[in-house]
């Protein structure tokens, strides 16, 4: 059985994003055509929805080792440390992850205080924030998995 790392709620949430994205610019161009009007609420949605899809594909390409990265280095080492650069890899991006979340988190709970509102629709600005810290903590456990997977040589280098 071939090893298949899968990030299936990321997935869901990337594919939501993206119908929904297609969906109100549809209706967007729709309403253009008719009326020569514009639904107001579609480009705040589609940048907020756009963010989300990248992060949660972001996440994805994480968990299937499908990010950019120049193996030359780790190819070229022997197994020891091989698996320090590995580690020092994993630790690297946990820490901007970390960062990422942690500052994601506190942004979104200032805002929720301050009670700010989106300038486009007056939302609160904190729905549209919350999702910063949420998806960059499903990336940081992404790739605690891709580590411990690289680690135990389940995932090559090279897909």
């Amino acid at each position: 059985m071939k090893f298949s790392p899968d990030a299936r709620p990321e997935r869901w949430l990337g594919s939501l994003a993206l119908a929904i994205i297609s969906l109100i610019s549809l209706g967007n161009v729709i309403t253009r055509y008719v009326t020569g009007g514009s639904l107001a609420f579609t480009e705040e949605f589609s940048v907020f929805l756009l963010v989300v899809l990248t992060f949660a594909g972001a996440s994805v390409a994480l968990r299937r080792n499908g990010h950019i990265r120049i193996g030359l280095l780790e190819r070229a080492l022997p197994a020891a440390p091989r698996r320090a650069l590995i580690v020092f890899q994993g630790l690297c991006g946990a820490i901007v992850l970390g960062l990422i979340t942690w500052f994601g988190a506190k942004l979104t709970w200032e805002e929720y205080q301050w009670e700010s509102l989106s300038p486009g629709l007056g939302l609160p600005q904190w729905w549209y924030l919350l999702w910063l810290p949420l998806l960059s903590a499903a990336m940081l456990v992404r790739l605690l998995q891709q580590t411990l997977d690289r680690l135990r040589g389940r995932l090559d280098d090279e897909p």
